[in-house]
């Protein structure tokens, strides 16, 4: 019942700290053209592109998108992002080197495999691409096509993530997304045939109608696919922020105990078929980044996810878009109306951001160790800042509560989640949010 205590509280996923619900107008285009001009030149940075349309609304969706059955409002996006990518290369010191590229959404793909190759070749031109760059694109095996494959390969695509969710026709039709084993089989098939064989296959588990049986039954379909990695989800109910999770009935959902029950069912699948477990919700072949990042303490989170990617800088580009730079974070207009205005005015789309304090990287540091790890050394890390670890108000008696329940063991400053509670890395992560309401 402990487990069930803290995994029922509604917790930032820290992709990032401090999370977005601490970003302000205070932080506009002014300050992200400042912050992109002192950028050093030789660090490589990340890129990001948000896609932010579909041809239908996922029930359980929680990620800013469009639903439109016509190509034109697509093209007339591309057209501003193109824009965008040109205004936000010519604030920049220089072509700057980037190393990994994520395509997301959205739907990306739903783009015309001409539209992506000439997106592709403007970022290529802006842009230092290195000779290794991981370029990676989030795919609805529904709409995806031969063609669109062929065009993911000429583009020199070597990573794609293949949204499954679940299998189970029950589930499927409670949260309006039918998709059969096939289909998704025929596009795995198709990125292999075109070289691309770094498969990403995501699942989630707290679905309506779910049961620890059926998100087995498509944890062992999808392993017979043998991607590389596989993110498990769990599904994150917030119908007052997201108005089409309305339709989701909320009686058809699972307790928080049969939750915890499905996570760790599908844990003991993926592990029993040769998986690695990285983080709470990631699972890789021993010979994949993520696997051989979390070996070496290299692990990162960030707004993808766990990820392998080291850069410091993430550059992110379309509507709602998040990036992150040396200083802090900015946030892009959320609207495809107000970001295509900004763009067409020749502006920077910024709508808001955070500045960073010296407190924020230290908390943030020991978050993302925390997530990454499962455990933290918050002596060696603070001392790493600059900062004395013992001044973080709150924290020793979340930290107290959290041991005396048996989640984690905490000695002389270094953390450590035990061996079963996994799950609730949340929980833990969460004491040392500043921003965090405990009460």
């Amino acid at each position: 019942m402990l487990g069930i205590k803290h995994s029922e509280a509604r917790l930032p996923w820290y992709f990032n700290y401090p999370t977005a619900t601490q970003f302000s107008a205070a932080i506009g285009a002014e300050t992200y053209g400042e912050w992109l001009d002192g950028l050093p030149a030789n660090d490589s940075v990340s890129l990001y592109i948000h896609i932010p349309f579909c041809r239908s609304m996922c029930w359980y969706c929680g990620c800013p998108t469009t639903i439109t059955r016509r190509d034109a409002p697509i093209q007339n996006y591309v057209a501003a992002l193109r824009d965008e990518i040109r205004l936000v290369s010519e604030l920049t010191p220089q072509a700057l080197p980037v190393s990994d590229v994520h395509f997301g959404g959205g739907t990306p793909t739903l783009l015309e495999p001409k539209e992506f190759l000439a997106l592709m070749e403007l970022l290529r031109r802006r842009f230092a691409f290195r000779q290794n760059i991981a370029i990676a694109v989030e795919i609805d095996p529904r709409t995806f096509t031969a063609q669109m494959a062929e065009a993911l390969g000429a583009a020199g695509v070597n990573r794609a993530s293949l949204g499954v969710q679940s299998f189970d026709p029950f589930v499927q039709k409670a949260i309006n997304r039918v998709q059969s084993v096939e289909q998704t089989a025929i596009a795995v098939e198709n990125l292999r045939q075109q070289g691309i064989s770094r498969i990403n296959i995501d699942l989630i588990y707290g679905l309506p109608n779910q049961t620890m049986q059926s998100c087995v039954q498509t944890a062992t379909v999808a392993v017979a696919m043998r991607p590389q990695r596989l993110a498990v989800f769990g599904y994150a109910h917030a119908p007052s922020s997201n108005k089409h999770q309305r339709l989701v009935k909320k009686a058809a959902l699972p307790d928080g105990a049969a939750r915890a029950e499905q996570a760790a069912a599908v844990a003991e699948t993926l592990v029993g078929a040769g998986y690695r477990q990285i983080g709470f919700d990631h699972f890789a072949l021993p010979d994949d980044e993520l696997a051989l990042a979390q070996k070496s303490g290299r692990l990162r989170r960030n707004s993808q996810g766990y990820s392998a990617d080291t850069c410091k800088t993430l550059i992110a580009f379309g509507a709602s878009a998040i990036g992150r730079v040396g200083e802090g974070y900015v946030e892009n207009e959320a609207t495809l109306e107000a970001y295509s205005q900004q763009i067409a005015a020749g502006c920077l789309a910024t709508s808001k951001g955070y500045r960073l304090t010296g407190e924020d990287r230290v908390r943030g540091a020991i978050i993302e160790r925390l997530m990454c790890d499962l455990e933290a050394d918050v002596p060696a890390i603070c001392a790493a800042h600059g900062s004395d670890w013992t001044h973080f108000p709150g924290s020793a008696e979340r930290l107290a509560m959290l041991a005396d329940d048996g989640i984690v063991d905490v000695e002389n400053g270094f953390i450590r989640v035990r061996h079963g509670h996994r799950i609730l890395l949340r929980s833990v992560a969460a004491a040392f949010d500043a921003y965090l309401d405990h009460s």
